[in-house]
């Protein structure tokens, strides 16, 4: 059996890493040259898709799909949302507004979260860069938007970071809505 789970946030949040960090297999990535602002932060970027899997037994194998960071490729987290159970939304604390990136993500995946079964956890990345805002207000923040998800910190170059999510994450999953959907 294999399941799907994206992960989504701005460019430079670290979702490739994060998928590399755990991925059993080596990640097919599409990454990019970047031609805009995104040059200022970082040579290339993901334009389509990253990919992965986690084997967690012989009976189940998760895929790692990563969404591209420019909300002008946000027509593929639609596409790449189809069939998945749930998301890491990861936000980039150095970034000018992070909470501001925060609403626009869970927005985006509102109808993912909010389906039967759907599941997901927030990850705030960069701290050792920015500190500000705190964890606390990622926290607030999600509740003010009417969400229930785990927050957490985290070190997308750290295996044991990324596996904590996700483990917190299948916490929230229900088995059998997707029992139901892939039965």
């Amino acid at each position: 059996m294999m399941h799907k789970i994206l992960f989504a946030g701005p460019v430079g949040a670290g979702k490739t890493t994060a998928i590399a960090s755990v991925s059993d297999t080596p990640v097919a990535s599409t990454e990019a040259s970047a031609t805009d602002e995104v040059r200022e932060r970082k040579a290339s970027t993901t334009v389509a898709m990253d990919y992965g899997t986690l084997r967690i037994d012989d009976a189940l194998t998760i895929q790692l799909v990563g969404t591209p960071g420019q909300e002008r490729f946000s027509f593929m987290w639609d596409i790449l949302s189809m069939g998945a159970i749930g998301v890491v939304i990861m936000i980039d604390n150095a970034r000018p507004d992070p909470l501001a990136d925060l609403e626009t993500y869970l927005g985006a995946f509102k109808g993912l979260l909010d389906q039967d079964g759907g599941a997901g956890v927030v990850c705030v990345t960069r701290f050792d860069v920015a500190a500000n805002p705190p964890l606390a207000a990622h926290e607030r923040r999600v509740r003010q938007l009417g969400h229930r998800l785990p927050v957490f910190e985290m070190d997308a170059r750290r295996r044991r970071d990324v596996k904590t999510a996700l483990l917190a994450m299948a916490s929230e999953l229900n088995p059998n809505a997707h029992r139901r959907r892939l039965g």
